[in-house]
């Protein structure tokens, strides 16, 4: 009798479960929810619905596994307590006890659904495994590609940059433009040009060789004559102050005469002229390698009261075409007067 009381209590307990709120019955909506779809009027943001981050992925499952347990716990807590409260307010006289039996069934059930919980864990560590694995070769890849797609990007710029400096270059040069072989033949005339050139300036050089070393043999006999000179004005003065109708420095004067001719045919120098205090012409005779006679004056302008030059100008061999001003330069720099009348008249007589 009493086993046939617990037995409709325990039913009408079943029947008043079933009927309370269909949203606890969660293992029959599993289908349900897993088909649910939302509809694109249930999002505000495209972004909402964008699952294919696997980092938005994983915070999404974290949070909704942190909810079901909640709910989970919230579910079982208010299951106990409403069976809690119809076993005490039955109008049941002997309410049905929990026996051992039953305590037994449930510690069954309970150990076969860790063993559950425990293989699903160990199914869920080796997907996260293998989630991580192909996560970090996707991610190798991902680096790859962005890689791969910025050098292609670059290139391609590249390839428009060229297209537009040929295109430019065919617009400035039209045809006919040169070819490999007029750019060889062309290369080979001028190695050999170069070569011709190279052999005359040697010979040049071997020639201005010879003039700088007659050149310097000149120069020290002109210093040598100059302070021969020198020496006969002073000797002239001192005559001039004692000695007026002394007759012997005639003999020393025509000497002195003599040699001054001597140096002016030896340099060419045909005439000395002062146009103003700090300027000074002098007119030289130059004879070249072809024995032709030659002209030329040279106008040096000093800076005033002073023995520094300032410039040079240099006339009579325009038609040749030979460039005096490096050397003009190059002395004007160390005050070399002598060096540069030299170097103008060995250019003068080597024709270059």
């Amino acid at each position: 009798m009493d086993q046939e009381k617990r037995l409709r209590a325990v039913r009408s307990l079943q029947t008043l479960f079933d009927s309370t709120n269909s949203s606890l019955s969660l293992v029959r909506n599993v289908t349900e929810f897993s088909s649910h779809k939302l509809d694109e009027g249930d999002v505000s943001d495209v972004e909402d619905i964008d699952t294919r981050d696997p980092a938005i992925v994983a915070v999404d499952v974290a949070s909704q596994v942190s909810y079901l347990r909640k709910l989970k716990h919230q579910y079982l807590e208010q299951n106990a307590k409403d069976k809690y409260v119809k076993l005490i307010v039955t109008d049941i006289d002997d309410p049905p006890t929990v026996t051992d039996g039953d305590n037994k069934q449930l510690e069954k059930q309970n150990i076969e659904q860790k063993e559950k919980l425990k293989f699903a864990k160990e199914k869920l560590s080796m997907i996260e495994g293998e989630f991580r694995a192909v996560s970090s070769r996707v991610k190798e890849d991902y680096i790859h590609v962005k890689q791969a797609t910025a050098r292609a990007t670059d290139l391609a710029q590249k390839i428009i940059d060229a297209r537009l400096a040929l295109s430019r270059l065919r617009q400035t040069h039209p045809h006919p433009r040169v070819t490999v072989q007029t750019a060889d033949k062309k290369l080979e005339d001028q190695v050999m040009e170069m070569q011709a050139l190279t052999d005359e300036m040697q010979v040049v050089e071997q020639e201005v060789h010879n003039m700088k070393d007659k050149l310097k043999a000149e120069s020290l006999e002109m210093e040598s004559l100059k302070t021969q000179r020198n020496e006969v004005e002073k000797n002239v003065k001192k005559s001039e102050n004692g000695f007026n109708d002394d007759r012997r420095f005639v003999p020393l004067y025509d000497w002195l005469t003599g040699s001054l001719m001597i140096h002016r045919s030896m340099q060419g120098l045909e005439d000395i002229e002062a146009i103003s205090d700090n300027e000074l012409r002098l007119q030289y005779c130059v004879e070249d390698q072809q024995g032709r006679s030659r002209s030329i004056s040279i106008t040096l302008i000093f800076v005033p009261n002073s023995r520094q030059l300032a410039a040079a100008n240099v006339r009579g061999m325009e038609d040749v075409g030979i460039d005096f001003s490096d050397a003009i330069e190059g002395h004007l720099q160390m005050n070399n007067i002598r060096g540069m009348i030299a170097a103008i008249l060995g250019r003068t007589r080597a024709g270059v």
